[in-house]
């Protein structure tokens, strides 16, 4: 019995699977942030073994063969009954910046990823010595597909700039398919036409929630390029790239989310006789 035991309870371990229900990336800082991680344990072994708490490395599947964390947790003592919860809630450092900024734009950029997680753990059994085993896991996520479906849902132009600058100020509509929240501080964007920058626009305080999120935009805009731009459409539809600039929070650049914003152009068409009051 000992010596099949070990075998046995990993291959158990192996035939468990993650359920990962929500993923909140919160209060980022130059070099780490908070992460809250809602999951279930699957298992379907009538043995009903308990698990140790461990330390486990997160990173890209596609970083095998040759594994490069970004970050390390703790996953808590759970006893494997079916169907368990599992939470991880903690302050994480990142250790490998150059894989966290791939991790970013994989978040932003893919449809799904996959995201591994791997440890040691101790494993008990009822009437069994404790045993180590290899707690390996890859879960698929959505990603935030480029955004895609992003909308200005109301702007208006206003004839007199306020005191920040700002001469548009409106709405944005942010679709996120994923079941990730991802706090991204002040984000600002590149308004270009043509390649030519137009402006910049301020999507303060932004944080992306599953579902849509509505987001206040104040756009600071050069209106005598906008109006030269405009003459070749007149339609009043203007084609406007928008460009990720910086994500900055309580003070500090975000640069593994700002190279991922860089990284990804929104295309839209803007109604400026829509926003005129026309």
């Amino acid at each position: 019995i000992f010596v099949g035991a070990p075998r046995k309870a990993q291959r158990e371990v192996n035939d468990s699977y993650l359920e990962v229900r929500s993923v909140v990336l919160s209060d980022p800082t130059s070099n780490s942030l908070h992460l809250r991680q809602d999951e279930i344990l699957h298992s379907d072994s009538g043995n009903h073994p308990r698990l140790d708490a461990f330390n486990a490395s997160l990173f890209l599947e596609s970083s095998l063969p040759d594994i490069k964390p970004f970050g390390y947790v703790t996953v808590p003592a759970v006893h494997s009954t079916g169907a368990v919860p599992v939470i991880v809630d903690q302050d994480v450092d990142i250790v490998d910046m150059e894989q966290f900024t791939r991790f970013s734009k994989t978040i932003l950029g893919a449809q799904e990823f996959r995201l591994a997680l791997r440890g040691r753990t101790g494993l008990k059994q009822s009437g069994l010595p404790k045993m180590k085993v290899d707690y390996n896991e890859v879960v698929t996520l959505k990603g935030l597909n480029r955004l895609k479906g992003f909308d200005v849902t109301e702007f208006r132009v206003l004839l007199e700039p306020e005191e920040d600058g700002a001469n548009m100020v409106g709405e944005v509509t942010i679709p996120n398919p994923s079941v990730l929240t991802i706090e991204l501080g002040n984000v600002t964007a590149n308004l270009l036409v043509e390649g030519d920058l137009i402006g910049t626009a301020l999507l303060p305080e932004l944080t992306l929630r599953p579902g849509d999120t509505v987001s206040d935009m104040r756009a600071t805009t050069n209106r005598a390029l906008v109006l030269q731009k405009l003459a070749s459409y007149p339609d009043g539809l203007l084609p406007v790239d928008i460009v990720g600039n910086s994500s900055v929070y309580n003070g500090q650049h975000l640069t593994y989310y700002e190279e991922a914003l860089r990284g990804n152009t929104i295309s839209i068409k803007l109604n400026i006789a829509s926003g005129l009051g026309g």
